[in-house]
């Protein structure tokens, strides 16, 4: 036996065991699990009246399928011993392998000797289910890693891998939480299928199982935002080829798997693609494993190995006050301050009211954790850039007063939080939206644009437009109109905002790399494109006095708002410096928040009756001339009187 072809007899075992999993599945959805009755493990007794001979065969085919895994677990655990030294990651892998084998075969068997099988809706065969995914994600695992390693990877080392260990650990961790879910969701739908999921959800009467079915959409969009994330991270902390590729292959299939959950969602779950999604989501996990194995090995290019540069300043280690100041200083508290108060005054708005305090509480902290996580991992990836910025010169990523590694783990702790208490307090909607801005802004913003196109800021500047949605659906649950409307004022208004300040900062970006527009096109260019998007920014800002929910308070306000911004970009259109540049810029910063605040204002004048929203013509106190009915005023001209049940009358009909 030679190590040589090792890796690929182990490539054949992963491929069978995707197979005998895959027909799993078919015995759990056709409700052939107790085709054998009680018996285990041969398949001796008699099958119930209800399946019958075909039951029984689906059972049997399946415990013999399985029963080969253990043999070809044996085989190569042997082989292993045989053909590596001790000590050896293969050698480990196997005997894991092994142990995983055994324990995959006792839960089956406390499957069928408890008769947690076909129409049992038990809390207890749920629990077994999970465990039951949890053990064959190991056992594939354990397999991905004796094959990979038997190769000429290099040794495996957790030890000096400044986090990124910890990183891979937490996607393991989501994955196999996503999975859990998944087999929740289809556990759910193969005892009590319905039309209408979503539906049926909502109904407190629902069977428990059932209302649980959403869940696992939002927690794989949740994974996968994560995924994002840690992919970004991992290809800029270890920029190696063979990392690279991993990666491209694991978000690729994990893409794929989305797509293929949305189409069995719509397709009412048919087995046959029940069979294919679960396999797809085992084909990813072994790919996370590749990228773990290629991250981890010794002989990798590590970024944080790279000698700092010889400019760069050094600071001692902080302590006490200062430390806590150096922590906070991370997560740009001035930055987010106009970002947290879109959250919070949408979430006045969505209700129309008070939302409560510990929920107004829980989103102001949750928020500004997220958006913090975000600042602090930007300063981890653009510190080579923030060495050359006068303004940035001083971050303690730059003078490694708190260790890249340090601000990491500190990062993800506020992201995991954020996360927690969007989700425990307001709802997982919230949650995801948070995440969303945070992987926006670090994956495609910080990561993918802002080094290389003068567009970052148009596109990147997405990131700040999630706050007044995880505000909106932190009170409702939802995202309407109104709602996604905010999200696009924000997305039109950061142009003129952000490059208002790159007009001041030109020099320093120049200086830096980063093209942003001005360095790019030039003072006169950029101050076109701002008299653009402030235009852009006028028509979008008064799109919601259109909807019926929203009244003149905010017309009016939105009305002079635009007019003094445009004002001010006509200024610095006739003469382009730097105190125009400023004004501007620290305009927009009012500007948005009058805007928003107005917005909430406006919303609880309407839904407390204030004004008829659906009835604006009356909402404008117009005078009329005078007429035989109505009330005559002192000018000689009447005002129409109309009473509450009239406007709700009128209102109908509109």
């Amino acid at each position: 036996m030679k190590p040589k072809n090792f890796s690929k007899f182990g490539w054949f075992v992963l491929a069978y065991n995707l197979a005998a999993i895959a027909w799993g599945v078919y015995v759990r959805a056709s409700k052939s699990g107790d085709g054998c009755g009680s018996h285990w493990p041969l398949c001796d007794g008699a099958s119930t009246p209800l399946h019958g001979a075909v039951a029984r065969l689906v059972e049997a085919s399946h415990r013999i399928s399985t029963g080969l895994v253990g043999l070809l677990a044996i085989y190569l655990l042997v082989w292993a011993f045989q053909a590596f030294p001790k000590g050896h990651l293969v050698r480990k892998a196997t005997v894991s392998a092994m142990i995983f084998t055994l324990i995959e075969g006792l839960l089956g068997a406390a499957l069928v000797k408890f008769q947690l099988v076909v129409n049992n809706d038990s809390a207890l065969r749920l629990m077994f289910m999970g465990l039951h995914v949890t053990s064959t994600f190991m056992l594939l695992g354990s397999f991905a890693v004796a094959t990979i390693a038997s190769t000429d990877i290099r040794p495996v080392r957790f030890k000096g891998q400044s986090g990124i260990g910890w990183i891979l650990g937490m996607a393991a961790f989501g994955m196999v939480l996503l999975a859990v879910s998944g087999a929740v969701s289809a556990l759910g739908h193969t005892l009590r299928p319905v039309d209408n999921v979503i539906g049926a959800a909502m109904d407190p009467k629902t069977f428990w199982m059932v209302r649980l079915q959403p869940l696992h959409p939002l927690i794989a969009i949740s994974i996968g935002l994560y995924l994002a994330l840690a992919a970004g991270l991992v290809q800029h902390l270890r920029p190696d080829a063979r990392v690279k590729s991993a990666l491209r292959w694991m978000v690729g299939i994990y893409v794929g798997q989305l797509v293929l959950g949305l189409v069995n969602i719509w397709l009412k779950a048919p087995i046959p693609m029940q069979m294919a999604h679960l396999v797809l989501a085992d084909v990813n996990w072994i790919s996370w494993i590749a990228v773990t194995m290629f991250a981890l090995g010794e002989g990798i290019e590590r970024v944080e190995a790279r000698p700092a540069p010889e400019a760069a300043p050094s600071a001692e280690p902080l302590a006490g006050k200062a430390l806590v100041k150096a922590y906070i200083a991370l997560t740009k508290p001035r930055v987010i301050s106009l970002l947290l108060f879109t959250t919070l005054t949408s979430m006045v708005a969505a209700k129309g009211d008070w939302p409560g305090f510990w929920l107004f509480l829980a989103v102001g902290v949750g928020g500004y954790m997220s958006a913090g996580a975000a600042n602090a991992i930007n300063m981890v990836i653009d510190r080579d850039i923030d060495l050359t910025m006068k303004r940035t010169s001083t971050r303690p990523t730059v003078t490694q007063s708190i260790p890249s590694k340090s601000v990491l783990q500190f990062s993800f702790v506020l992201a995991t939080v954020a996360f927690g208490l969007l989700w425990g307090v307001a709802n997982l909607l919230s949650a995801v939206l948070a995440l969303s801005g945070l992987v926006f802004y670090v994956v495609v913003y910080t990561m993918m644009l802002k080094r290389r196109t003068w567009h970052n800021i148009v596109i990147g500047g997405a990131a700040g437009a999630f706050p007044p949605l995880v505000g909106w659906a932190a009170v409702t649950n939802d995202l309407p109109p109104l709602a996604l409307y905010l999200f696009a004022i924000i997305f039109v208004w950061t142009p003129v905002h952000f490059w208002a300040l790159a007009l001041l900062l030109k020099d320093e970006y120049a200086a830096a790399g980063v093209p942003m527009l001005p360095v790019v096109k030039g003072d006169r260019n950029t101050v076109i494109q701002i008299g653009v998007y402030a235009i852009i920014t006028f028509a979008v800002s008064l799109i919601p006095f259109l909807m019926p929910q929203v009244g003149w308070i905010y017309a009016g306000t939105a009305l002079v708002l635009n007019l003094i911004l445009l004002y001010l970009c006509f200024q610095l259109y006739r003469q382009t410096n730097r105190p125009r540049a400023s004004t501007l810029f620290h305009y927009s910063m009012l500007y948005l928040a009058i805007l928003f605040f107005m917005l909430a204002v406006d919303r609880a004048v309407v839904i407390k009756g204030g004004f008829s929203p659906a009835n604006k013509r009356e909402m404008s106190v117009r005078l009329l001339p005078f007429q035989n009915t109505g009330r005559q005023n002192r000018q000689g001209s009447v005002i129409i009187a109309l009473s509450k049940d009239d406007h709700a009358t009128r209102g109908a009909r509109s």
